[in-house]
């Protein structure tokens, strides 16, 4: 019964990190879009909730944008999603940069990982750190971001629009970071745990490095809905089982975090998005 209890304690606790991980994104999005439009915090939490829906069916969730722009008035969903746009690179290159850190770590410890041979870990954690500092150069020099996706001949009518990516600052950027680094420390956070909860024989010091990892090899895979979760299941048991971790808890754990941080927030999402288009066809009509 004291283990009963202290599992439902520790799910419920992994629930409460989940509210807060949406939280800090909603806060992070309202300063992306707060030259675009004042979102008021409910409006903006409502917003990223609905995103979650609209991104479990596209590629890596990429589509979250679209769900929340809708929430926007219409002159500025196109700016809005520009905006948006850097979060999304900031998320970005903070899960390489902390999945590189992990695959260094483990490399270097002499840790077994899921491939043969030294030389393609450090073939990894180079294209990853390339791909960082790309990202970053993007994200900290919108202007030629903004160059570059000009470049792109769909996009060319969205000049004007895209103009809202010149005049993010310095200390916005950095706080936009900042704020995706927390996100990335409470849902690295919850994985630990729910491992821990699990029983999945992992150590701790295989966990931290072993997790991010996980998060990077995922991120790089292409997946959308269902099959987001067999690619989630098939990489954490290839990284963490090698490590001493017991199959069937990993994909316990695994599964889990999908239903809670990804399936029940589209879940609601879906409804918010519902409701919220009947609303703008009543305003319109």
């Amino acid at each position: 019964m004291e283990l009963l209890k202290l599992n439902w304690s520790g799910l419920l606790l992994v629930v409460l990190l989940m509210m807060a991980n949406w939280w800090v994104e909603s806060v992070k999005w309202r300063f992306l879009v707060r030259d675009v439009e004042r979102v008021p915090p409910w409006r903006a939490f409502a917003a990223t909730i609905a995103g979650t829906s609209v991104g479990f069916v596209s590629i890596n969730r990429t589509g979250e944008f679209i769900g929340r722009v809708l929430f926007l008035e219409p002159e500025h969903r196109i700016a809005g999603g520009f905006a948006t746009t850097l979060g999304s690179i900031a998320q970005f290159v903070v899960t390489l940069t902390f999945g590189g850190l992990g695959l260094l770590v483990l490399t270097l410890a002499d840790r077994p990982l899921p491939w043969p041979g030294g030389w393609f870990s450090w073939a990894l954690a180079s294209l990853t750190a390339f791909a960082t500092a790309v990202g970053l150069l993007w994200y900290l020099f919108p202007g030629m971001l903004r160059q570059h996706l000009l470049l792109l001949p769909f996009l060319h009518r969205f000049e004007r629009a895209s103009a809202i990516l010149v005049r993010f600052r310095n200390d916005r950027l950095w706080s936009v970071l900042f704020l995706s680094g927390v996100r990335y420390a409470l849902f690295t956070s919850q994985f630990i745990l729910l491992l821990h909860l699990f029983t999945a024989e992992v150590d701790l010091s295989d966990a931290l490095p072993g997790v991010p990892l996980i998060y990077l090899i995922t991120t790089l895979i292409p997946s959308v809905m269902l099959t987001e979760l067999g690619v989630r299941g098939s990489v954490a048991v290839a990284v963490l089982s090698p490590l001493g971790g017991a199959v069937t808890s990993i994909l316990l754990a695994t599964t889990c975090l999908w239903l809670i941080n990804v399936a029940l927030p589209a879940c609601v999402g879906s409804v918010v998005l519902l409701v919220a288009r009947i609303r703008i066809r009543n305003k319109e009509e």
